[in-house]
């Protein structure tokens, strides 16, 4: 009888240290998951949140102007702005422009916020794009393609015919 209690005792501390093992093994993974499922989640809801409008362009003399509007409910700071990508030319012959600060002076592009009041592009603010490339038509009636891409992966393009 004695036998029977020593090895169902042995057996229980045995399946207790058998469980902390699997549990010191296992929450390190469930604790990763979930800080991974978490972080992706969230860049999902801000791409779904970010919705962009392009409302009007122009083209003339190699100079390109777009002007956009925030219909998303992300507001999206000029930090993420700064980091997006813009591409403009002909349709099948064009270039990623960089980012330029001040006067154009070459290739590249600036923005402005036009109602502005913080560092933000809020929903329902406009956002007015000026580029400068080589790769823009001159001639009117040609077509240029202008396509940004956000921070957070939003793609917005269009095809529109310069004024020459």
């Amino acid at each position: 009888m004695s036998s029977d209690t020593f090895t169902t005792a042995m057996f229980l501390i045995a399946s207790i240290v058998a469980a902390g093992v699997l549990l010191n093994a296992v929450f390190p993974v469930i604790y990763t998951m979930t800080g991974t499922f978490g972080q992706s989640s969230h860049e999902a809801d801000q791409r779904i949140r970010t919705d962009i409008k392009i409302i009007n362009t122009y083209a003339r003399s190699g100079i390109g102007q777009v002007w956009m509007k925030n219909i998303g409910t992300n507001r999206i700071s000029y930090n993420e702005i700064n980091m997006s990508d813009v591409f403009v030319g002909a349709p099948g012959d064009f270039e990623s422009v960089p980012r330029k600060v001040g006067s154009l002076g070459g290739n590249g592009w600036s923005y402005q916020v036009l109602e502005d009041t913080n560092t933000y592009w809020e929903p329902g603010e406009t956002m007015h794009l000026t580029m400068e490339s080589s790769k823009i038509p001159t001639s009117k009636g040609d077509i240029v393609y202008f396509q940004y891409v956000s921070v957070n992966g939003v793609v917005r393009a269009t095809e529109f015919p310069a004024s020459g």
